[in-house]
C-alpha cells in the first residue's frame, strides 16, 4: 500500500476540533507564563503539585502508581509515575527541552555614550541576529545580591512595563555599515545591545561622570536592591515582550516566541500530568535545558543528572542499588526525544525535500535521524524502533507523518537524542513541525499540538482502545 499523508483537519469531527481550540487557548498561556528555562520549571513544579505529585526527596520507598518530582538547579525538572513492572525492564522516557535562543546580558553590561544608557548582551543558541533588532524585548531573570538574597526580575510583560530594544540604523544611512554585508552579519554580534534609559542623575558628586547610567544603577537599587557589582552574579535574560497570538483568519496557527521547543515541553508535561491509573512501565517527563548550546553543563543531557535520578528511583523502588542495575534499567528502556522540526514553507520550499519534508497539520513528526551532511552529529534510530513507534501511533488513531531538517547539504542540525542513545536507550526523535524556527516568533499548527499530546501520552501509558479527551486531571492549568 502507499505511505499517504493527510491533513489532519480533513474529515475531523466537531468535537475534537473543540479539544484542537482549546488546548491551543491553554498552550498560548503556557508560553507567556514560561519564557525562560527557570520560569518553565516553577511553573511546572506547581503544576505537578496540583496534580498530585510529590517532592522525590521526601519518599524513601516508590510503589507503581506513586507520582513523584525531582528539580536539578531550577533549571531541570522531572515527574515521573511509577509503573507496574519491575523498574529494571526500563523506562519510558519523553525528553523536552526548555530552553530557547535569546540575548543574555554580559556579566559587566551597563554603560554610558552620548548621555544614552545601554547594557550589553552576547546571543544564546543559534538566531539570525537581525531579526533581534527594533523589536519590544523583556528582561527576565535572577539576581543574587552581595547578601546573598536572590531577586527576581521581570521588565517588560505588563501593559505598563517599559520594554527594551536593540536599535537599528535608519535605511537612509546604513549603505556603508551595512550594506555590503551578509544577512547574518548585518546586525553583528557586538551590535546587540540595549537601550535602557536617557535622563540623568541629579546626585551633586563630581567623581561621577556618567550620570545617565548612575540613574539607571539608582533605579535598580531602589526597586531590587541591586548594585553595578551584583550583575556579576546575575541571570538576565532578554526575550520577545510579546504574547501569544492567533495567527491566520481561521485561527489555525499560534504564533509566539520560544516554541522550540516549550511546544514538546507543554505537551509532555500535560500528557505526564493526565496518565490515568497505573502505566505498564515507568513514566518519566524530563524538562531539559541548555540543549541550544549543545546540551553541556549541568542541567544539560550531557551531564549525569538523568543517570542521578534514575539511580535514585531504582533504589527507591527495588530496596537496593547497583551499578548494574542502572545500566540494566537505561539499556532496557525508551525515549521520544520530543522536540521541533522543520515545517516546509512555500515562499522557502527550495531547502527542503519535499518528498521526506513535514508540514504543519499534519500531525506529530517521526524524524529517524538529525545531524547534517553525512549524518553527522546523530542518532539515527533503528527501523525495529521506528517500526515499533509508528504501530503504537497508528494504532492509536494519532496523526503523523515523517519528516527530516532540509536538503542533505543545505545545513541541518540537532536534538538530545543522541545523548540519550549514548546511555543505551533506545531513542528517536518525535515532535511537531515549526515555521521561522528559532525566530522571534515561531508559529505553529494547533492540531499539531493536540496531536503531539496524545502521541506523548499513548507512549506514557500504552496503547488505548478509544481516543480520551486530554482535559484529565491537570485542568488547573486553566489560569
Amino acid at each position: 500500500m502507499l505511505y499517504k499523508k493527510v491533513n489532519g483537519w480533513k474529515n475531523i469531527s466537531p468535537e475534537k476540533a473543540e479539544q484542537v481550540f482549546t488546548m491551543g487557548e491553554e498552550y498560548k498561556k503556557v508560553l507567556d507564563i514560561g519564557k525562560t528555562e527557570r520560569e518553565f520549571v516553577d511553573f511546572g513544579v506547581e503544576l505537578a503539585k496540583e496534580c498530585g505529585f510529590v517532592d522525590a526527596r521526601f519518599k524513601e520507598m516508590l510503589l507503581p502508581g506513586d507520582r513523584i518530582y525531582y528539580v536539578n538547579r531550577e533549571k531541570n525538572v522531572v515527574l515521573a509515575v511509577i509503573g507496574k513492572e519491575d523498574i529494571l525492564k526500563g523506562i519510558n522516557y519523553v525528553v523536552s527541552h526548555i530552553d530557547s535562543p535569546r540575548l543574555d546580558l554580559k556579566a559587566n553590561p551597563l554603560y554610558e555614550e552620548f548621555e544614552l544608557a545601554y547594557m550589553k548582551t552576547h546571543y544564546y543558541g543559534g538566531i539570525k541576529k537581525y531579526q533581534w533588532a527594533s523589536i519590544p524585548l523583556a528582561l527576565h531573570g535572577v539576581v543574587v545580591l552581595g547578601d546573598g538574597r536572590r531577586v527576581k526580575i521581570v521588565i517588560g510583560e505588563h501593559e505598563d512595563d517599559p520594554v527594551f530594544t536593540v536599535p537599528d540604523i535608519l535605511p537612509h544611512l546604513d549603505r556603508v555599515v551595512q550594506g555590503e554585508r551578509k544577512a547574518r552579519e548585518v546586525i553583528k554580534g557586538e551590535e546587540l545591545q540595549i537601550i535602557v534609559g536617557s535622563i540623568p542623575s541629579v546626585i551633586k558628586d563630581d567623581e561621577i561622570k556618567e550620570l545617565v547610567k548612575y540613574s539607571v544603577l539608582e533605579k535598580l537599587n531602589e526597586a531590587y536592591g541591586m548594585t553595578e557589582e551584583d550583575f556579576i552574579s546575575a541571570e538576565l535574560e532578554l526575550v520577545p515582550s510579546q504574547k501569544a497570538k492567533d495567527v491566520g483568519i481561521d485561527r489555525s496557527l499560534i504564533g509566539a516566541y520560544g516554541q522550540d521547543d516549550r511546544i514538546c515541553g507543554y505537551t509532555s508535561l500535560r500528557a505526564i500530568l493526565d496518565i490515568e491509573g497505573i502505566p505498564e512501565r515507568t513514566a518519566v517527563c524530563f524538562l531539559a535545558d541548555k540543549e541550544e548550546t549543545g546540551s553541556d553543563g549541568s542541567t544539560g543531557l550531557q551531564s549525569q543528572y538523568l543517570e542521578y535520578f534514575t539511580a535514585d528511583m531504582i533504589a527507591k523502588a527495588k530496596g537496593m542499588y547497583s551499578d548494574l542495575y542502572l545500566k540494566k534499567t537505561l539499556w532496557n528502556s525508551k525515549a521520544l526525544s520530543s522536540d521541533v522540526t522543520v515545517g516546509i514553507d512555500p515562499v522557502f520550499k527550495s531547502v527542503n525535500d519535499p518528498q521526506n519534508a513535514a508540514q504543519l497539520n499534519y500531525g506529530i513528526v517521526i524524524t529517524k535521524y538529525t545531524g547534517s551532511g553525512g549524518k553527522y552529529s546523530t542518532n539515527d534510530a533503528d527501523a525495529e524502533y521506528v517500526g515499533e513507534i509508528r504501530k503504537l501511533l497508528n494504532d492509536s488513531g494519532i496523526k503523523w507523518q515523517t519528516g527530516m531538517l532540509g536538503k542533505i547539504d543545505e545545513g541541518g542540525g540537532g536534538t538530545v537524542a543522541k545523548y540519550l542513545a549514548m546511555k543505551g536507550i533506545k531513542t528517536i526523535d518525535v515532535g511537531p513541525a515549526l515555521l521561522a524556527m528559532h525566530s522571534p516568533f515561531e508559529i505553529s499548527s494547533k492540531l499539531d499540538v493536540y496531536e503531539t499530546y496524545r502521541a506523548y501520552k499513548v507512549f506514557f501509558e500504552g496503547l488505548r482502545h478509544e481516543e480520551k479527551k486530554y482535559i484529565g486531571k491537570s485542568n488547573k492549568i486553566y489560569l
